[in-house]
């Protein structure tokens, strides 16, 4: 059996003239002899997953905190979920399904313990040196501080990869460098000058398959989560347009069904009608602006990844009902007021005295300037885990906020 879209998403056609081709990647910022066995983007996909900072995603916040639960997302379970979607875009548009998977497995490397709480904390204390990014931090690690090679920092992923890591919400700048959303953080900019990054065009294909993978993944294991955390119940779902249908066409089909099951039909039927609405949407401007090249996907001067306008409008609907219901919720607000100034103490009390940082983190810093004193304090609280982060408060600070 076929569906209406027939049979595109089965893995065994070639791979499309508008895909990157490993064959013909830009290369690593350091020349190495290429593996027999694998691919360039296999290599960065295999490498991103044997990374330090990939294992590190296990302990950190995506919403609700790790330990307040078994059965939680964490930024790991995540990446692995927008990996798989991604994985599915790229294979039914023809994209090169190695890169799209690990842009998705490396997106969110450069996060703060406790989520976007941990960012907004953080960016705060940086506010002088130039602010903290998580995509920006997301390179520094792959380029800077994963310390595991001999013969270079980092991880030495290909141009594409780091391309899709950088831009794979879009472009950064304008034609003249300017940023498009305020000014572009400076390791994005420092990096780029070393390797060109085009910071004023598209990333490919596989990265916007990606990106919209997170947009998928988040929007449906978000409600998941709500529903498990007793913050989301699904009569509150039938109010909202995407969902309610799906619930309305479970509900009929099962009467009967519990509603822990209920809830898991609903959501394996959100990610299908979403992905399969991108796939539509994409094949559609694919046929409509016809690309001969990746490097025309870049240069086409829109989003080639999308959803449809429905859609669109459905998901948009869906953000601002979880953003009320879940992300603001006043139990989930307690416990970031108490996140963030876990974050903001520890910042304190580095920056103060980096001798209270391990050593390979506090060398030199009694004697430098206030800004590389700052990055490297933001560089090393970035890194760690929920649970590192509350086990250093405990030993630095009187008192520690319960969370959760």
């Amino acid at each position: 059996m076929t569906s209406e879209l027939g049979d595109i998403g089965f893995g065994y056609r070639p791979r499309a003239a508008y895909a990157c081709d490993p064959a013909n990647s830009r290369g690593r910022l350091f020349d190495e002899v290429e593996s027999p066995t694998r691919t360039p983007f296999q290599r960065d996909r295999d490498r991103i997953i044997h990374s330090t900072a990939f294992r590190r995603l296990k302990h950190k916040t995506q919403v609700f905190i790790a330990h307040e639960g078994d059965h939680y997302r964490t930024r790991l379970t995540h990446s692995i979920e927008v990996a798989q979607i991604a994985r599915a875009l790229a294979r039914a548009l023809r994209g090169d399904e190695d890169l799209a998977e690990a842009v998705a497995l490396v997106h969110d490397f450069g996060h703060t313990p406790f989520g976007h709480t941990g960012e907004d904390a953080l960016n705060e204390k940086m506010a002088a040196w130039g602010g903290f990014d998580h995509n920006a931090q997301s390179l520094r690690i792959v380029t800077r501080l994963e310390a595991r090679y001999a013969e270079f920092d980092g991880l030495n992923l290909t141009w594409e990869t780091l391309e899709g890591l950088v831009k794979h919400n879009g472009p950064l700048t304008d034609a003249n460098g300017k940023g498009l959303k305020g000014p572009v953080p400076q390791a994005i900019r420092d990096y780029s000058q070393l390797h060109d990054l085009e910071l004023d065009r598209f990333a490919g294909i596989e990265a916007q398959c990606a990106a919209i993978a997170d947009d998928i993944a988040y929007n449906t294991h978000d409600i998941d989560d709500g529903l498990r955390a007793g913050l989301l119940t699904l009569d509150m779902l039938e109010t909202v347009s995407l969902p309610g249908t799906i619930l309305k066409g479970v509900r009929e089909r099962y009467p009967s069904l519990d509603a822990v099951r209920t809830g898991h039909e609903l959501m394996r039927r959100q990610i299908t009608a979403m992905v399969e609405d991108v796939i539509r949407s994409t094949t559609a401007n694919l046929d409509r602006i016809r690309p001969p090249s990746a490097d025309a996907v870049r240069a086409a001067g829109e989003t080639m990844v999308v959803f449809s306008a429905e859609m669109a409008a459905l998901e948009k609907e869906l953000k601002a009902f979880l953003y009320k219901h879940l992300y603001r919720h006043a139990e989930v607000m307690r416990v970031r007021a108490d996140a963030e100034q876990i974050v903001k103490d520890l910042f304190d009390a580095y920056f103060a005295d980096p001798r209270a940082m391990p050593d390979g983190w506090r060398e030199g810093l009694d004697r430098a300037d206030d800004r590389i004193k700052a990055r490297s304090v933001a560089d090393f609280l970035a890194g760690m885990t929920d649970t590192y982060a509350l086990k250093e408060h405990r030993r630095l600070f009187d008192h520690t906020p319960e969370l959760g």
